[in-house]
């Protein structure tokens, strides 16, 4: 495997959405404006792919699928069973010596340049296609035996049944799902959310729109609780809150992440300080000025760092939302979100 296949984030950028997925080009460009991203590295397409043609199992996937035929479409349980028996083909098909060793050897780099042996890292899907929720997110993986393992496990989530069924869905072939996957460092969460800078359900595009819960952000992307909502006027920045009873909360551990119950006396509280409201605003219109398009950001903050360096951000891209409130805005929309794609 002489070609290189594994990138650390600062070489990347949004013009390598087909090299290493979205999800890595993204923290990519983030580090590049330099927005605090959590150190890391990117496992490209190019190792997935190699992976299954020096083990000679993408020609036993594609051979599996090829005698399946058209019935795959018609029925969810058999795509469950192709599903299934993808997923053991891959299970049963080690990686080969040559890669393991270049995941576990910037593994160990990364550690070094945390000054942490067997850092904690969050290992993470990165589609060369926008498929959310569909592929494997480990969280708190620590070593590197550990580490490789994982990512052996998000290749393998490419042929989850949601997965398959989307493919199928988009007139995709079913066998092949390049992905690259992220290995990024974990941040001891004090809290954590999201955040977007567009009014999803009108496409107001005058407010920012934050949630955000105790702990990492995995409750409240999952939808497990009602966060505290906060609503900021991007001319004035005057700060509209609505906050919850956050009575759980998902948190790290030596074993991995856990629900846990928000200690009472936090549980009223907001989750953001004024400050750190203003100051995730202020980065946040600073990425949506770059990209020229309303953006959904995935934040955490650090409880070991200071203000404002406790400002960590995870995940950047273009937001989802309900049509403008005026059709030259959805048409300006439109407009910017295919000269993105098109860069």
């Amino acid at each position: 495997m002489a070609k290189k296949w594994i990138y650390a984030m600062e070489e990347l950028g949004q013009e390598h959405f087909d090299l290493v997925g979205r999800k890595c080009a993204n923290l990519g460009e983030m580090t590049r404006l330099g927005m605090r991203v959590p150190p890391g590295f990117a496992i490209s397409v190019d190792g997935f792919e190699q992976y299954m043609q020096v083990t000679g199992l993408g020609e036993r996937i594609e051979a599996y699928f090829a005698s399946l035929g058209e019935d795959l479409c018609d029925s969810v349980q058999k795509q469950m069973d192709a599903s299934q028996a993808a997923k053991l083909l891959i299970a049963q098909t080690p990686l080969p010596a040559d890669i393991a060793a270049e995941i576990e050897s910037n593994y160990e780099a990364l550690c070094a340049r945390c000054g942490v042996p067997d850092l904690p890292v969050a290992v993470r899907s990165s589609g060369s296609v926008s498929m959310p929720g569909q592929m494997e997110t480990y969280l708190y993986v620590r070593g590197a035996a550990e580490v490789t393992r994982r990512v052996l496990e998000v290749w393998e989530s490419t042929f989850n049944t949601r997965a398959i069924a989307f493919r199928l869905e988009k007139g995709m072939p079913v066998d092949k799902a390049p992905i690259g996957v992220a290995v990024i460092q974990m941040v001891n969460a004090r809290s954590a959310g999201v955040l977007l800078t567009v009014v999803p359900t009108t496409g107001d595009q005058d407010q920012v729109v934050i949630e955000g819960n105790w702990g990492l952000g995995e409750s409240v992307v999952a939808g497990d609780i009602t966060p505290d909502n906060f609503i900021v006027n991007k001319d004035s920045l005057a700060i509209e809150k609505k906050l919850s009873t956050k009575q759980r909360y998902v948190i790290s551990t030596l074993n991995g992440t856990v629900q846990a119950d928000v200690p009472t006396h936090l549980q009223e509280l907001p989750c953001l300080q004024d400050e750190e409201i203003l100051e995730l605003v202020r980065i946040a219109l600073g990425v949506e000025k770059h990209f020229g398009l309303p953006q959904d950001m995935e934040w955490v903050v650090d409880n070991d760092l200071p203000f404002p360096a406790n400002i960590i951000w995870v995940q950047a891209r273009p937001a989802k939302f309900s049509a403008s409130q005026k059709e030259a805005d959805a048409d300006y929309i439109v407009d910017q979100m295919a000269r993105l794609f098109r860069r």
